[in-house]
């Protein structure tokens, strides 16, 4: 996947985040960094990287002048055809190796290993982001 992902310029996790926000309007770094179970500091660090990247932007909060919101970008949004066109190659992948059985035995045992473990799938959270604006 990361392979896959560094042909059009972006790590797993940022992938994750650009495919959040496409989902929300816009949300706070704070918020993103809650949904994605990560420090605040690790959140940054991935949206300057986005923001650099000219896939995010960064705007003050209409209500509330000491906070930021942040949003997808044009360059962003068009790259979401192509990281869901990674996710399916992945899938693809697996299957093509696996088969479509064990696929889904896989996928249905590795769920279960992680929720055992007291873990969650990456972003699942991003329900719980707020919309920031309106």
């Amino acid at each position: 996947m990361r392979e896959r992902l560094a042909e059009i310029g972006i790590r797993p996790r940022q992938a994750r985040i650009i495919q959040a926000l496409s989902e929300k309007e816009s949300a706070s770094q704070a918020a993103l960094a809650r949904a994605f179970d990560v420090t605040p500091a690790s959140m940054s660090t991935m949206t300057v990287r986005l923001i650099e990247a000219g896939f995010i932007s960064r705007e003050a909060h209409p209500d509330e002048a000491r906070s930021n919101v942040l949003r997808l970008t044009e360059r962003g949004r068009a790259l979401l055809s192509d990281i869901h066109a990674a996710w399916r190659d992945m899938d693809a992948l697996i299957a093509e190796q696996i088969g479509p059985t064990e696929t889904e035995t896989l996928a249905r045992l590795t769920r279960a290993l992680r929720d055992s473990l007291g873990g969650r799938a990456p972003g699942a959270n991003t329900s719980t982001i707020r919309k920031e604006t309106t």
